[in-house]
């Protein structure tokens, strides 16, 4: 079974920056998309970025031009790294492992804890 630990989140103030990482066991990694969730609070899961196994990105609207996925195959790790963090990007955050269909992201079952992001204004 897949083991998804999410790491990074903190408490920042807007227009700070913040990198979350994600540690993935149980799987070959290499072979998988990876993608990052949020949920806001009182809110559904939302995608906000992803990465296919050769690097291709895809980014929610929400995120683009702030936000950028990555991932190192040797470490089996996937990050994000968030720029000029808006109040409303507060949320807990997950990752995945998943694929894409055509440009479609679909995450595997299975969620970590999540690591939470609060920024203040």
């Amino acid at each position: 079974q897949v083991q998804l630990v999410e790491s990074g989140g903190g408490l920042v103030q807007a227009g700070e920056s913040l990198t979350l990482s994600c540690v993935v066991s149980g799987s070959i990694f290499a072979i998988y998309a990876a993608g990052w969730y949020r949920q806001p609070p009182r809110k559904q899961r939302e995608l906000v970025a992803a990465i296919s196994r050769d690097g291709w990105t895809h980014y929610a609207d929400s995120g683009k031009g702030r936000f950028t996925i990555s991932r190192d195959n040797a470490k089996s790790m996937v990050y994000l790294k968030m720029n000029t963090l808006k109040p409303e990007d507060t949320a807990v955050y997950y990752c995945t492992i998943g694929t894409f269909i055509g440009t479609t992201y679909k995450p595997n079952a299975g969620w970590g804890q999540g690591t939470q992001v609060t920024v203040s204004s």
